[in-house]
């Protein structure tokens, strides 16, 4: 039923303000083109490497939290270590499982496990998991939290965003975006203090900014995930409403950023610049709402990209120089 009723609701991405046009920005090299990607930009993709950078980013922000300042250069190389690790093992596992629906989409059909650069793919769940039990099992010997926060990264990733919910309802980057909140208090259990005030406030904040980040993405791809069958949000309502939605997490967002200033390992560095990316972020978001269009979406996607590297950076600059 969910996927007659994406394919359906993709019919009406037009009058909803969407150009179709926008459903096929990332295009596959052409047939007549030879050129093959590297064996190096061939694993980038596999395990996801821009979103795995951000999400060992939120690790390390949650490691300087954790420890109130700065964390020292093993902590770090810890949570840098693990928390690569994990994730690029879910995000393996998540191409593998969803490769199917990839081969369905424009956006994703020319990852490797759908376009034939991987012609034997049959390794790649084997070596994923070996790249999550590793550090799980490898930090319970002397950080049981830290293992813990691992393995729930995963889990919910893996099982219950990628398996159980992504293909059923339209609210599941809601919960899925918990993976990245995992990855924050990761980073902090490195640092001895997974449930550090602060830390706690950043999983909440990246937990919120996901639907933010996924659903403005979705709504440039509206017609690509119904062909897909997957029901996000922007697919089975109208494009305004989900734009609304949208914002609802982007407030979200910034007042948890703003309470994040209370903690006395920020300040000024943290909050002056994270102030104007947020006042960017709800504009651009306010502006999708009116104008509901898909280069409307794109800007706020892109937005976000930034605005969570901004936020992570400047905490970890402020904690570190404590002013």
């Amino acid at each position: 039923m969910n996927r007659m009723r994406t394919k359906r609701l993709a019919a009406d991405t037009v009058s909803s303000g969407i150009s179709p046009d926008m459903a096929v920005a990332d295009k596959p090299v052409s047939s007549s083109d030879d050129t093959k990607p590297s064996f190096f930009q061939t694993m980038m993709i596999l395990f996801k490497a821009r979103v795995v950078s951000l999400l060992v980013l939120s690790a390390v922000g949650g490691a300087f939290l954790g420890a109130g300042g700065w964390p020292g250069w093993d902590i770090l190389g810890l949570t840098i270590l693990t928390g690569w690790l994990a994730a690029s093992g879910s995000s393996a596992l998540n191409q593998y499982l969803e490769r199917k629906s990839d081969a369905q989409m424009n956006r994703t059909h020319h990852r490797p496990l759908v376009d034939g650069t991987i012609t034997n793919p049959k390794w790649v769940p084997w070596v994923a998991l070996a790249m999550i039990v590793v550090p799980v099992v490898w930090t319970a010997t002397f950080n049981p939290a830290l293992s813990f926060w691992l393995a729930a990264g995963a889990f919910i990733y893996v099982v219950i965003y990628t398996i159980w919910l992504k293909p059923r309802t339209p609210v599941n980057i809601v919960i899925g975006g918990a993976a990245g909140s995992a990855a924050v208090l990761a980073g902090a259990a490195a640092a001895g203090m997974w449930n550090q005030p602060g830390a706690i406030v950043l999983a909440l904040l990246v937990f919120l900014w996901t639907p933010t980040h996924f659903w403005s993405l979705a709504i440039v791809y509206r017609n690509d995930y119904a062909k897909g069958g997957i029901p996000m949000l922007p697919v089975v309502i109208p494009a305004r409403k989900a734009a609304f939605w949208v914002l609802l997490h982007t407030m979200g967002t910034a007042l948890a950023a703003v309470v994040l200033a209370l903690d006395p390992a920020l300040g000024l560095i943290y909050l002056v610049p994270v102030a104007l990316v947020t006042i960017d972020m709800l504009l651009r978001n306010v502006r999708l709402t009116r104008v509901p269009t898909g280069k409307n979406a794109r800007s706020l996607f892109m937005a976000s990209n930034f605005y969570l590297m901004i936020v992570l950076v400047m905490i970890c600059v402020n904690a570190a120089i404590q002013i």
